[in-house]
């Protein structure tokens, strides 16, 4: 079993209280592809720059992720954010964004991947998320994600991914502000309404929260010593839940349970470094280490 993912591969910039880093590997797809990777075989579609490093390419492949619908476009750098955090690590603070590649890039899924049974439509441009929807043929669970800037620019976009997929993840805020609901039950309440299945909120070191047409599962954050950089753990906790689906081939409630706790620990990875550093250790055997002292945890 495989599983397809789009977003964006790109350049970071970030600082937090624990430092500063430049230049550094980020991107929706990236974070999501290298978690869902310690668990089932996970296939990319997304776009880099004429600027993009060779060894960012090798780490990629070196994970096993499939690059084939990896576009090196020749006329445009790399999509570049820059960000900060501040005491609240909760909260990350936008520098500046170039798009560069991403206001130009169409995907195209490559023929062999158009039968996926799982996809990811990771933070991306509603057309783009549509674009890439089209060319697959029956997939069994397709999620999608977003931001604020969607919901503010292309909402009817954004309405019409989200009819034509299962389910949505997305953190507190940004249900909130597509939802206009202040309470997370009844913001789950409307995102169902407006044609997510499944509704799944992120709530940062809070946890996060899962509802399927009103019933609901409520989680922890994994308890993580110290947080060094939250860029990507969204991402990181979307990778390790649809990796753990894919991988078991299941989509039932228990499995969507399940699959919580297994975004949770992956996501608890990701905040403990900055970029991949502390991702590039996760393997099996320490996702399963870590996934048995996590279910000791919430033992009662």
């Amino acid at each position: 079993m495989a599983l397809l993912v789009l977003g964006s591969v790109a350049f970071d910039d970030v600082r937090t209280p624990a430092g500063f880093r430049e230049r550094v590997l980020g991107g929706s797809a990236t974070y999501f592809a290298w978690a869902a990777a310690t668990l089932v075989q996970t296939d990319l579609i997304a776009a880099v720059g004429r600027d993009f490093p060779d060894e960012f390419m090798a780490l990629l492949r070196g994970r096993g992720i499939g690059l084939d619908g990896l576009v090196k476009m020749t006329d445009a750098d790399t999509f570049h954010w820059s960000g900060r955090y501040g005491d609240d690590l909760n909260v990350a603070q936008t520098n500046w964004v170039k798009l560069n590649v991403l206001g130009k890039w169409k995907p195209q899924v490559p023929p062999a991947w158009r039968s996926h049974s799982f996809v990811f439509l990771a933070n991306d441009a509603p057309q783009n998320q549509l674009a890439a929807l089209d060319q697959m043929t029956k997939p069994r669970l397709v999620l999608c994600d977003t931001r604020d800037l969607w919901i503010d620019q292309d909402r009817a976009g954004l309405e019409q991914v989200m009819r034509r997929t299962d389910g949505i993840v997305l953190n507190d805020g940004e249900a909130r502000q597509l939802t206009g609901e202040r309470n997370l039950i009844r913001a789950a309440h409307k995102l169902h309404q407006q044609g997510s299945r499944i509704a799944i909120i992120k709530k940062g070191e809070h946890g996060a929260f899962l509802s399927v047409e009103g019933q609901g599962f409520a989680l922890p954050a994994y308890p993580v010593a110290e947080v060094v950089d939250p860029t990507g753990a969204g991402d990181s906790f979307a990778g390790g839940l649809m990796g753990f689906l894919a991988h078991h081939e299941a989509t039932d409630w228990k499995a969507l349970k399940l699959a919580m706790l297994a975004g949770t620990i992956t996501a608890s990875y990701c905040v403990e470094d900055f970029s991949l550093d502390r991702l590039r250790t996760l393997d099996v055997a320490a996702f399963e280490r870590r996934m048995g002292e996590f279910r000791q945890f919430l033992s009662l």
